[in-house]
């Protein structure tokens, strides 16, 4: 390659790539689908090789446009890491964020890794605790802000990033989904997902009994992979060794999960919301992710 590759090219590249459109990424990077077809058609003259093949009413990357992504999203991102750090207003101090102990597990990774690339002198402080929990903490001030699973009835004003299903789940290896009375594992009384599960059970008149209640979603998440119980999760927390069971093995459909930011207005910041970004986009880039047995 002769010439520098424009960072903006690869960013809105990368954007296309995410989203599968170039209409949505021209809403992503702000421009026009008209100016990202120009950006598109430049940087494919520039790298020589076409980047993009129709998929239906989408697109889809060629073999080329695999092997660029991964560059292309290593430059986008080492560039704003150097813009970050040169940056005489950067944002320093502490905020505090709550996450149930699973979508720690499964989102904090990629979140933190975000945010301390691009607000590498701020220091965040997490709590692990159910939504309920959570939600107590936020309204007392006690943090800034909180991802939890959301429940509209509990009436406290939400952002909802994250829609996903929930499913009835058992191990892969055993039968235990046919026992009757029905094994259990699942939150405690007042997890929204146990009264759910239970309540479809009861509608259907299939006997069942709680075999284990935690908030803990790696104990309920051990007692499924054991073969000991059937629990509920949302449908991309399904791990390896766990089967999904459904109409045919005589489960009914579950209610969705809704992934929500809780934010203390009164006591809100530039670093709260510049952390609130990072969650929205990080978990906008899971194809599948997270649970919450505590609901």
């Amino acid at each position: 390659m002769a010439h520098m590759i424009d960072i903006e090219q690869l960013r809105t590249f990368v954007a296309i790539a995410d989203h599968k459109s170039f209409t949505r990424a021209g809403d992503v990077v702000h421009k026009t689908q008209s100016a990202v077809s120009m950006q598109m058609k430049r940087l494919e003259e520039r790298v020589g090789r076409p980047l993009f093949a129709r998929d239906g009413r989408g697109v889809r990357l060629t073999e080329d446009g695999e092997r660029l992504l991964d560059y292309a999203r290593r430059i986008v991102r080492l560039n704003s890491e150097c813009l970050a750090s040169f940056e005489e207003a950067a944002l320093t101090g502490r905020v505090r964020l709550g996450v149930p102990d699973d979508y720690a597990e499964r989102y904090l990774p990629e979140i933190l890794a975000r945010f301390s690339r691009t607000h590498p002198q701020a220091e965040v402080t997490v709590v692990c605790e159910p939504s309920p929990m959570l939600m107590d903490r936020v309204r007392g001030e006690d943090l800034d802000l909180a991802i939890v699973t959301h429940v509209a009835s509990r009436g406290f004003p939400a952002e909802i990033v994250r829609i996903e299903r929930l499913v009835w789940v058992a191990s892969a290896r055993h039968a235990v989904h046919e026992a009757s009375p029905l094994p259990l594992a699942l939150g405690r009384p007042t997890c929204d997902w146990r009264q759910a599960a239970t309540g479809r059970l009861e509608a259907l008149g299939k006997p069942f009994r709680i075999l284990y209640a935690s908030w803990n979603s790696s104990a309920v998440g051990a007692a499924v992979q054991a073969g000991l119980a059937v629990s509920v999760l949302p449908e991309s927390a399904v791990r390896s060794g766990m089967r999904v069971l459904g109409p045919s093995d005589g489960f009914p459909a579950l209610p969705t999960c809704k992934i929500a930011i809780l934010r203390d207005r009164a006591t809100a910041t530039a670093l709260s919301a510049a952390l609130a970004d990072e969650i929205r986009a990080s978990l906008d880039n899971l194809g599948s992710a997270g649970s919450d047995t505590g609901g």
